[in-house]
């Protein structure tokens, strides 16, 4: 039991960089570096840091409580800090400011919990710088999305064709036995036949 509280608290403290890991940048653009992090037992006295590339630090803050912003211990000059930590997301986002093709590289957002019996997870983001942004031509998924759209309206259709043909059918069916039973009945009774009313006479007397 002791095994899986530890293992419990251990994964209590998440870090993430957003549904995506790579962020695109203009070259001598400013560029935000998202990272949000999630405890379920809460923090105290937590530290979170950014490095570059893995190894180079580029900003370091703490953060007493959840009433508490952070409070920075040291930054690159050009990083910036534009998250909050009192409101309900704790977002520990920075914004590189003048970025370089130089700057290109892995971002990773790290934090650390003593809270949490000194819990840390780290979430990574790949920062890609370009001389001049290209427009995604979207024609190709648009031509693809409306092919599969058309197709799936076209099978609904034949669907529910089918479904009235079938109808149309069982009903005209149902109706040609109704005709069947009631000239059937008609001609035993006309011809005397078993069953007809001139086999229910009493035979004549010798």
């Amino acid at each position: 039991l002791t095994g899986l509280h530890i293992l419990a608290i251990a994964f209590a403290l998440e870090v993430s960089v957003g549904k995506t890991n790579t962020v695109t940048a203009l070259n001598n653009s400013n560029v935000l570096l998202p990272c949000t992090f999630t405890t379920c037992i809460g923090f105290q006295d937590l530290v979170f840091k950014w490095y570059f590339n893995t190894t180079e630090l580029i900003s370091v803050s703490k953060i007493k409580t959840k009433a508490t912003e952070p409070t920075l211990v040291w930054n690159n000059p050009r990083v910036e800090f534009v998250g909050s930590t009192t409101k309900k997301e704790n977002n520990i986002s920075i914004v590189l400011n003048g970025v370089e093709f130089s700057d290109a590289g892995k971002y990773t957002c790290h934090v650390k919990n003593p809270k949490e019996r000194n819990a840390q997870h780290n979430a990574t983001i790949i920062l890609t710088v370009v001389h001049k942004m290209v427009e995604t031509d979207n024609t190709v998924t648009l031509i693809i999305v409306g092919v599969v759209g058309g197709l799936i309206g076209l099978l609904i259709l034949f669907m529910l064709i089918k479904r009235v043909v079938l109808f149309i059918i069982k009903k005209t069916q149902d109706g040609k036995k109704e005709c069947l039973v009631s000239s059937s009945g008609n001609d035993n009774t006309e011809n005397g036949l078993a069953g007809s009313k001139a086999e229910q006479k009493a035979p004549p007397k010798a």
